[in-house]
């Protein structure tokens, strides 16, 4: 079982970032791949079934895997060409939809994300005007957007306060903040010091219409002119997506040690999101699922002011890669 004492800690560091390099088994000719992720169960269950399968031996790679608080800071840590891939949320996207990064596959679909607010506010519409923190260019921010949209205001109508994740949790329990876009298990921690909080919006609100995707991506440059290490990487993931979906329960107890995070709310992750395999993915792709979910996307970050002109999905998703990539 992979525990974090079987990871050793680099002595790069990242702003932003804690780098390990899991570990004691590469090979003498393995190749070396930077790999962000996000520390809740969908991002880190791939790594640790990875680790656990020995699917980074299969193909000669020595990972390093370093935790991010969210999308966007992996995203600048590809420009700044010190990761090579990433894991990130839908809110995200816009960035890949920028040229920053490329997409190379869906990860899962998730419910997690959700506008709370404090006991004496009963709609979005008792947001106008009142605090809202909210970390920028996560799902937090979106679904914000999406639920003041859907009750016919945008984010001018509220007093929209920017914050690092802990930051939101620490503000809210202390009634800094009327209200907050921003998502499970962070929501489990607040929860027992707000009891009376109340849920204004949720993720299952949109779908199926909008679909928020976890998705894997990489570094622009590594798609050009590494390809094949990039479906190296894929071809991890995809194994451990399928292990993920058939074997849930221990995914659930090996990613609890990889997080080290209480079970109870690594599995309420697990179990409020919609886990899919390879084969499902494969088929998205090629019928255009996954580009019609990018679009959507697309057309919400225009429509909320942050991307003008998007990229087609065709242009910073790399379906091919990924359907051959087996």
């Amino acid at each position: 079982m992979l525990t974090r004492r079987n990871l050793m800690v680099t002595s790069a560091t990242l702003a932003g970032a804690s780098v390990f390099s899991i570990g004691g088994r590469a090979k003498a000719q393995s190749q070396e791949m930077s790999i962000g992720y996000i520390a809740d169960f969908p991002n880190a269950s791939v790594l640790a079934i990875a680790e656990e399968q020995k699917l980074w031996e299969a193909e000669g790679i020595e990972p390093s895997v370093k935790v991010f608080t969210n999308g966007p800071i992996q995203i600048q840590a590809m420009g700044a060409g010190s990761l090579n891939f990433g894991t990130i949320g839908p809110g995200a996207l816009w960035l890949p939809a920028s040229g920053r990064a490329k997409v190379i596959g869906v990860n899962d679909i998730g419910f997690s994300d959700r506008v709370i607010a404090q006991s004496s506010i009963g709609t979005m519409a008792d947001l106008k005007g009142k605090k809202v923190g909210v970390p920028q260019g996560t799902s937090g921010d979106m679904i914000l957007r999406m639920a003041l949209t859907k009750a016919g205001m945008t984010i001018n109508d509220i007093q929209m306060v920017p914050m690092d994740p802990s930051t939101v949790v620490a503000a809210f329990t202390s009634k800094q903040i009327d209200a907050a876009g921003i998502w499970y298990p962070l929501i489990d921690t607040i929860k027992p010091r707000v009891p009376d909080m109340k849920e204004l919006a949720s993720n299952q609100d949109f779908y199926p219409q909008t679909s928020f995707i976890n998705t894997f991506v990489a570094r622009n440059e590594i798609v050009e002119q590494d390809p094949e290490l990039v479906k190296k990487f894929l071809r991890v993931m995809k194994k451990a997506m399928d292990y993920r979906a058939a074997n849930l329960d221990h995914s659930i107890e090996i990613t609890t040690a990889f997080l080290n995070a209480p079970k109870e709310a690594t599995e309420k992750v697990a179990r409020s999101r919609k886990m899919l395999t390879s084969q499902e993915l494969d088929a998205f792709t090629k019928d255009g699922t996954v580009n019609k979910w990018l679009t959507d996307f697309n057309k919400m970050f225009q429509d909320f002011g942050t991307v003008k002109e998007p990229l087609a999905p065709e242009k910073f998703y790399t379906g091919d890669l990924f359907i051959n990539a087996g």
